[in-house]
């Protein structure tokens, strides 16, 4: 998978929408007293806040689809409307909720409360004019990314080129000059949303903290059943597991970069520069594996091509994807998923490319809005998409407060769980391929996985960690720019291919930045994947390495998988981890295990060179 997703939609909790009359408003303010509470009291307001979010939830789902498909004047307008009225319900409930937090709740009611309180990703001060603020910042930072492009001279034409199009050049042009210019162009669509995003962070941190949160970075440190430091220590904890085996990917990788554009584009020593990664910002490498692959050592398929061979449209392609969850036990989606999904991009408006998946209503009406390639990445991009759809649907009978995954990084991991099935052996099981190519090509199968799994850790966790020392005060608008570098310079060992200063605002280039999408979901998800992977593999009974295995076809697989998904947010992460691993913690184990064999090639390639940064 290479183009991460988002989950959006009633279902995670994120695109909930709420409205209420301001003379309801006021009623509901004025009935909170100074008493002390009940448990029948807070029993009643549970479920008025449960009706209240099942009744208007589409209401800001429907706003942001459109707003999102058709980009213009209007349909901003609505979602930002939508937005602010979400907005002030979630602040009012979040405030109502923390009434009752010293009350002796059953555990159930209790993590319904926990729940109203964190529904928000920025939550607004208890002020109409900062909520509406607030809810107005968020449409016109989307609609900044959802619009930017990047112009250029082609041929004596000029060519205007949108995000999703200048991913595709960067995935494949080995000019040096192109990618720079490329790199650099797109990243002028991020300075003017500096001031947004600082005011943004204002606001969201006096919201946080009538709350009873120190600041933004503690409240979305709180999500995660633990104690806020405890879960940025164990994050740390993990990456130090995997460290190793990225100091040895990115070692070799600069060197045969070095040895295929020369020292004056990628020096032999120190960092990398980040625009001859194959990837816009440098997250996953997977597209130069023909730069970096190990000699004489061929995969025996094409994914690429087997695409372009054998799906005649992009509806093709999600049938095929829909096909690997049916083949597990689930029941096929909904007609009205195919008659409301966004496959391709418009040509007569602009829309928001970036690949997502919505439930609309916390039942049946699923989508996803993607701008699908005949292509290998898109092919997996498709069934890591369903797996947030397929997952949505199975926690539909949660209650409201109840219907998103265990923790974030749980619904990506689903997703990116059954992309790991899309081995050679699913290829033959669908007709793609006659036989599984030989063990010959399994090196070169691991380092293009690794190139796209591993590469990307350093990232997943630094994305959050600028975010969390925005949030806290430690990084100031002052210095955005700076600390986001010197943070990739420390985690990944990359810099940027020419000089950069805080003019820039080198962060808003990524979606989930302007866009207000945690990030640690990815980086949490990228782990749990290969515990979930290495599980239902067993479950399977697949003998051989883990990196050949499949669960397709697989009914005790999907048994397994569905009981995870069906909890939905109900009980603690550690409880669902278990259910489906055996194992109640995060362990970067799996991972490690299931690239074993590469690391030790790594190992011998680099004897000699000066490898680190």
């Amino acid at each position: 998978m290479n183009k991460l997703v988002i989950v959006s939609g009633l279902g995670a909790l994120l695109s909930l929408a709420g409205c209420m009359q301001e003379g309801n408003m006021a009623r509901a303010q004025t009935s909170v007293t100074a008493a002390a509470p009940t448990v029948e009291e807070a029993k009643a307001f549970l479920a008025r806040a449960e009706e209240q979010l099942a009744q208007q939830g589409e209401e800001l789902s429907h706003a942001s689809w459109v707003a999102s498909t058709y980009i213009n004047y209007d349909s901003l307008w609505l979602e930002s409307l939508a937005s602010q009225r979400f907005t002030e319900l979630s602040v009012e409930l979040a405030n109502e909720a923390a009434r009752f937090n010293d009350l002796d709740l059953d555990a159930v009611d209790r993590r319904k409360m926990e729940a109203l309180k964190q529904v928000l990703v920025f939550p607004a001060p208890n002020d109409s004019e900062k909520a509406k603020e607030l809810a107005e910042i968020g449409s016109q930072l989307n609609a900044m990314y959802g619009a930017g492009e990047y112009c250029r001279e082609k041929n004596g034409k000029q060519e205007c080129l949108s995000g999703d199009k200048l991913e595709n050049i960067m995935s494949t042009s080995r000019d040096p000059q192109e990618l720079k210019d490329i790199w650099v162009g797109w990243r002028t669509v991020a300075p003017p949303m500096k001031p947004l995003y600082t005011r943004q962070v204002e606001i969201g941190n006096e919201g946080a903290q009538e709350l009873g949160y120190d600041n933004l970075s503690v409240f979305w440190r709180s999500k995660y059943d633990m104690d806020p430091d405890a879960f940025a220590a164990d994050a740390d904890a993990q990456w130090n597991k995997v460290k190793p085996f990225y100091d040895a990917l990115h070692c070799h990788v600069r060197a045969e970069l070095n040895e295929y554009y020369g020292d004056d584009v990628v020096p032999a020593t120190g960092p990398m520069p980040a625009h001859v990664l194959g990837n816009q910002w440098a997250q996953q490498w997977g597209n130069i594996y023909d730069l970096v692959k190990p000699e004489n050592t061929d995969l025996g398929y094409d994914l690429d091509a087997l695409v372009k061979k054998n799906i005649k449209d992009e509806v093709h392609m999600v049938k095929v994807a829909e096909n690997f969850f049916t083949s597990l036990g689930f029941e096929p989606l909904p007609e009205t998923f195919f008659e409301r999904s966004m496959f391709v991009e418009p040509t007569d408006h602009k829309a928001v490319c970036h690949a997502s998946a919505w439930n609309m209503d916390g039942k049946d009406d699923l989508r996803i809005k993607m701008c699908i390639d005949k292509s290998a990445e898109d092919f997996e991009t498709v069934h890591h998409e369903l797996g947030h759809n397929f997952y949505q649907r199975a926690y539909k009978h949660q209650p409201v407060l109840f219907q998103g995954s265990a923790n974030d990084g749980f619904h990506e991991a689903t997703g990116d769980t059954i992309s790991l099935s899309v081995t050679p052996k699913y290829l033959v099981d669908i007709g793609w391929l006659e036989q599984e190519p030989g063990s010959e090509g399994d090196l070169g199968y691991l380092m293009k996985m690794a190139l796209d799994k591993i590469a990307f850790l350093p990232w997943g966790l630094m994305v959050d960690k600028w975010r969390w020392q925005v949030f806290n005060g430690e990084v100031t608008p002052e210095n955005y720019n700076q600390a986001w570098w010197d943070l990739r310079r420390e985690y990944q060992g990359l810099v940027p291919p020419v000089e950069r200063s805080e003019a820039d605002f080198d962060p808003g280039a990524k979606y989930h930045i302007p866009g207000n999408t945690p990030y640690m979901r990815y980086f949490l998800a990228f782990i749990q994947q290969f515990q979930f992977h290495r599980a239902l593999c067993e479950t399977a009974g697949h003998e051989g390495p883990l990196h050949r295995c499949s669960i397709y076809g697989n009914k005790e697989a999907g048994e397994k998988l569905n009981a995870m998904l069906e909890m939905g947010a109900s009980r603690p992460w550690q409880e669902a981890m278990e259910a489906i691993t055996g194992q109640p913690e995060l362990d970067a184990s799996a991972i490690i295990d299931y690239f074993a064999p590469l690391k030790t090639w790594l190992d011998e390639q680099n004897q000699g060179r000066q490898c680190g940064w």
